[in-house]
């Protein structure tokens, strides 16, 4: 084909240098248009040689040619490119653009700015159309907050289409097993009767950079034909992917940096489409919504609390006990006692062999590990001592902390334990209000229930700094 000629080339700079050292028939004699795209992340993924091959080819056989640099973050990094690759550069940004509509015409009448102003401008430009929102949970409450959000949206709203992004690919693979199995696939079997819930099973989708590329490729078609789903990745789709219909972007671990916040939001509210975003956060990681207003990324607030109240529409989730009334509305109790239902299945499918939970320990070590990557000046908001390893244990659905997370059990290892008993089981054998309550709030005192006194523990917990990390 390159032999008949082409009109557009499309490649990755790799390749096309191999192309332009060992195809002969390739030339770029009447070629007008030379277009990078992430220019962004050309330089961090070392392809600085590669592009310089690539103008050297082209400026032999013809010098009069447009060169555009695109990026939805155009970063200091973009500078050194932007130099070896544009004559006279030429700044066009739409954040410029909206400035200039929203101020008089007297203070927007300048020059255009040049390549380097334009790196040192760190405001990003967001959709119109897109709604922003975070929401503070604690750790050991991410989990079924996570599953409630979903539930609401794409199982009693329905006609929705969502990305969650997760900070690793073993979290991805751990939370699409999990979610599948307790939210499409053994609660559906509790109660056949109840057909207008087990009829809209939800359906989950993953995809991460450890899968081969045949089977990503299959995993985004599907996806991008499905008018419903849930689609669990890293941030190998933050990137360059066009998925029409997306309606929520969820950032279950929050980004490296307010540039990567604006990549994974960008899959939603697409040429003029309305889109919604959410961003997860623990109460001490707070900071980080500051720091995304300092670049003009305003975020808009939903309580937890609203979110856990969807688990009253749908009677899976309610505790059975004698003399339990009808629901009523979203009572508090209620909302808890669903929360705990919810939690409890979470925990016994994990614990139901020693497989689930080595695994649930390989993604809670894979999460620890991503959490001490954030860069230096981040490090205030997300350090790994504010981390409360007992609750961070809960979210993914592990009863206690893993005392040593380095030396995970082997799979032929016989290590004999005493069976834990069943967190229903316990509750099934609580009789009265009083206990139930305690349980309740000993669960969930962190979270919920901070206007009620605390259960008085038997064991002094030991302090998050002073926790051993591995």
């Amino acid at each position: 084909r390159l032999r008949k000629g082409i009109n557009i080339l499309i490649s990755t700079p790799g390749r096309l240098v191999d192309h332009i050292k060992s195809t002969e028939c390739i030339h770029f004699r009447r070629t007008q248009w030379l277009i990078i795209d992430e220019a962004d992340r050309i330089l961090d993924l070392g392809f600085e040689k590669d592009v310089a091959v690539i103008l050297n080819a082209l400026n032999a056989e013809r010098e009069t040619r447009q060169n555009v640099l695109l990026s939805a973050t155009l970063t200091e990094g973009v500078t050194r490119l932007a130099d070896i690759s544009l004559n006279d550069p030429v700044s066009i940004s739409i954040a410029d653009e909206i400035q200039k509509a929203l101020k008089p015409a007297s203070q927007t009448d300048r020059q255009a700015s040049s390549s380097s102003n334009c790196m040192e401008q760190e405001n990003f430009a967001v959709p119109e159309k897109l709604k922003q929102y975070v929401m503070m949970v604690p750790s050991k409450l991410r989990l079924v907050t996570l599953a409630a959000f979903i539930l609401e949206k794409c199982k009693f709203e329905k006609h929705h289409k969502m990305i969650i992004f997760f900070s690793s690919c073993e979290q991805v693979e751990f939370h699409y097993e999990l979610l599948l199995q307790v939210l499409s696939g053994g609660l559906e079997s509790e109660q056949p009767e109840r057909s207008s819930i087990s009829s809209a099973r939800l359906q989950f989708l993953r995809l991460h950079g450890n899968m081969e590329q045949e089977e990503r490729t299959e995993v985004f078609q599907e996806f991008l034909k499905a008018k419903t789903g849930i689609l669990l990745c890293t941030d190998v789709a933050a990137r360059g992917l066009d998925l029409p219909q997306v309606t929520w972007i969820i950032q279950y671990n929050a980004p490296a940096s307010p540039a990567e916040y604006i990549h994974r939001i960008g899959r939603t509210a697409r040429i003029g489409c309305h889109g919604n975003s959410l961003l997860v956060l623990a109460p001490s990681e707070a900071e980080y919504v500051s720091l995304l207003a300092s670049h003009k990324i305003n975020v808009s607030d939903i309580k937890m609390e609203k979110v856990l109240s969807s688990l009253m529409k749908d009677d899976r989730f309610k505790l059975h006990r004698p003399g339990s009334k009808k629901s009523c509305g979203t009572d508090p109790q209620e909302v808890r006692e669903r929360a705990t239902v919810l939690q409890t299945k979470f925990e016994n499918y994990i614990h139901s062999s020693e497989g689930t939970v080595r695994w649930a320990k390989k993604a809670l070590q894979s999460f620890l590990c991503a959490y001490t990557t954030y860069p230096r000046n981040l490090k205030h908001i997300f350090h790994i001592k504010s981390l409360h390893l007992g609750h961070v244990a809960k979210s993914f659905g592990l009863r206690d902390a893993p005392q040593n997370l380095a030396a995970l059990p082997t799979a032929g290892s016989k290590k004999k334990t005493k069976p834990r008993p069943k967190r229903s089981d316990l509750l099934k054998k609580t009789h009265g209000k009083h206990r139930l309550a305690e349980i309740l709030r000993s669960e969930y005192s962190s979270g919920m229930d901070t206007g009620v006194s605390k259960v008085k523990k038997k064991k002094k917990q030991r302090k998050p700094g002073n926790q051993q990390i591995p």
